[in-house]
């Protein structure tokens, strides 16, 4: 385990043992959506803003990783979809581990959604991930939700269960949806031996998102994998900066927001 170890201390914070990851995979996705359209200079902006990791699809790594500023680390994402397939929720692997740890990787990531027509398919691609992370000592990080026919993405039941198959295949981290609840949010967390971290979806205002965040970690959150929600900000670096606050410093959400 010790590779998994060094790796993981390129993510997590040593001394507060959390983490403010951004993914920008968002791109595959979406297309050419705002805030990542220079990737060279988000990548930037999250890093001096004090981000502990960034999330990017293999192609995406030679655009600007630890090319300028602060140091970040990196986090290759191995599954993707397109909103104009007829069902987004098909998550299909596009990269393999070994890729990712010639990219220089510190840990890789995969995505699930449970209860979508192809559940069974990408829990078993995340079965062949997980043992080939482990093979490499290469950290995993799980992004899993509850998407599917009427199925709630924020039940505590819904989420537990998410988190709990994310743990069972060997999941390092997990990023999944807040339940909006903070004692449902702290019986998942207290059920867990990994990290959980929360995703943030949509971007809210700024004092809203921060406040989510305060409030999933008292409920035993270890930070937080924030995309649009942070680098859709006028003010990307600041704007994590703030995040980063709340995270690894217990700053109260409206002395967080760091002003010009």
């Amino acid at each position: 385990m010790i590779g998994k170890e060094i790796r993981l201390e390129r993510i997590i914070d040593r001394n507060t043992k959390r983490s403010v990851i951004i993914p920008m995979d968002h791109g595959f996705t979406l297309g050419q959506i705002e805030g990542l359209t220079d990737m060279t200079h988000i990548i930037s902006e999250v890093s001096e803003g004090g981000a502990n990791a960034i999330v990017l699809h293999k192609g995406m790594v030679k655009t600007g990783h630890r090319k300028h500023g602060k140091d970040i680390g990196l986090i290759v994402h191995l599954s993707a979809s397109t909103s104009m397939n007829p069902d987004p929720n098909d998550k299909v692997l596009v990269c393999t581990v070994e890729e990712a740890i010639a990219l220089g990787a510190d840990a890789a990531s995969i995505h699930i959604n449970l209860g979508a027509p192809n559940e069974s398919h990408m829990i078993e691609s995340a079965g062949v991930i997980s043992k080939e992370c482990t093979r490499w000592g290469l950290p995993l990080l799980i992004m899993i939700y509850p998407r599917g026919k009427d199925i709630s993405p924020t039940s505590p039941v819904s989420v537990g269960h998410c988190v709990r198959v994310a743990e069972e295949l060997g999941a390092d981290l997990i990023k999944t949806s807040y339940t909006g609840d903070i004692e449902s949010f702290r019986r998942i967390t207290q059920a867990c031996s990994v990290p959980v971290l929360i995703a943030g979806g949509e971007k809210g205002g700024d004092l809203e998102t921060l406040t989510t965040i305060r409030d999933a970690i008292s409920a035993g959150a270890s930070g937080v994998a924030m995309g649009r929600n942070s680098f859709q900000r006028p003010d990307p670096k600041r704007f994590v900066h703030s995040i980063c606050n709340v995270v690894h410093y217990g700053v109260e959400p409206e002395k967080a927001l760091v002003t010009k």
